[in-house]
């Protein structure tokens, strides 16, 4: 799960300042990034005006692709500190390597958990022969600064506990929904959900009013809190919500991600999320020595090469703007 921008800006993250402590209604646009040779995302975040929700820090859409015809996604090796990249895919497969041996082929709500920690590099690509349809979302996790040089893992948890109701199935991707918990590991209290609604779908999901959330739109037609959230976008919702109105105006499918707003104040630039320009500069400059993040093996291709350095210092400023 890489920022394959060659001329990333620097996106300054967290504290706890500017986070909206009432609830809210704020649709948040995606900016169009083309990932790879034939893949184009819509970025959630960071966003112009919201760079986190909780802990959540990058938050890629993309789909559904017709790639039948084409390689599909193919994500040379490249580096990552600091995170956890999330995989999460409703149409399609990815195969995953890194640096660590790690070798795994992700499907439909099959949850793919990377904890970066210290660094990793990894690889992602459709195998061949694969799907027609491609269709997910990439999202990372930012690490507190006690677990920010963690050793580096993968977890694959293909089996993934659910909450039902009327037209409702949610799947627990990461933390606890409604008394669900998610086996993939957390470091900050944190939720994430994938939520299927049949058409004529009302409900009310239970929120732990402590956590800010967002919901992202993936399939279909829906309302949130009375706002339609078409696919490919998200709504930012606040804190101090006890629970989440609903409602299908057709089969459809979104993603719930929340968690309590991260104090600590971050640096995100490319792949790598630090607290100093000193971060940035030291992982860059290793990644490009060959040392610290290790190879990733079977990947046909080059590793990704660092993109320059902008040429002002790289300060964390706060959560938003």
């Amino acid at each position: 799960m890489s920022n394959l921008d060659r001329a990333p800006v620097p996106s300054v993250c967290g504290g706890r300042g500017f986070v909206v402590a009432e609830p809210v209604r704020e649709l948040l646009s995606p900016r169009h990034v083309q990932l790879g040779e034939s893949t184009e995302v819509r970025r959630l975040l960071p966003n112009l005006g919201r760079r986190m929700i909780g802990a959540w820090a990058f938050v890629d859409h993309y789909g559904p692709d017709d790639i039948a015809d084409e390689p599909g996604m193919q994500v040379p090796p490249h580096p990552h500190i600091g995170l956890q990249t999330v995989s999460w895919l409703h149409q399609g497969e990815v195969l995953h390597r890194d640096s660590t041996g790690s070798l795994q082929t992700i499907r439909p709500r099959e949850l793919g958990l990377m904890t970066s920690g210290r660094a990793i590099s990894h690889s992602e690509e459709s195998p061949r022969p694969h799907a027609r349809y491609l269709h997910g979302a990439q999202l990372w996790v930012a690490l507190p600064d006690s677990h920010r040089h963690t050793d580096p893992r993968f977890e694959h948890h293909p089996d993934l506990p659910t909450v039902t109701a009327p037209g409702l199935t949610a799947t627990v991707i990461l933390g606890s929904l409604d008394g669900a918990t998610s086996p993939g590991t957390t470091f900050t209290p944190i939720v994430g959900a994938d939520l299927t609604l049949a058409q004529g779908a009302d409900l009310r999901l239970p929120l732990d009013p402590d956590f800010e959330y967002g919901v992202l739109a993936m399939s279909g037609e829906v309302h949130v809190d009375g706002v339609p959230v078409l696919p490919g976008s998200m709504l930012y919702l606040g804190c101090g919500r006890t629970e989440l109105p609903l409602r299908a105006e057709s089969d459809a499918a979104i993603m719930l991600l929340g968690g309590e707003p991260f104090e600590e104040e971050l640096i995100m630039w490319w792949n790598f999320v630090g607290r100093t320009q000193e971060d940035i500069e030291r992982a860059r400059e290793d990644w490009m020595s060959g040392t610290r993040f290790g190879e990733v093996n079977g990947y046909d291709g080059a590793p990704l090469p660092a993109p320059e350095l902008p040429p002002v210092p790289l300060k964390p400023r706060g959560r938003v703007r």
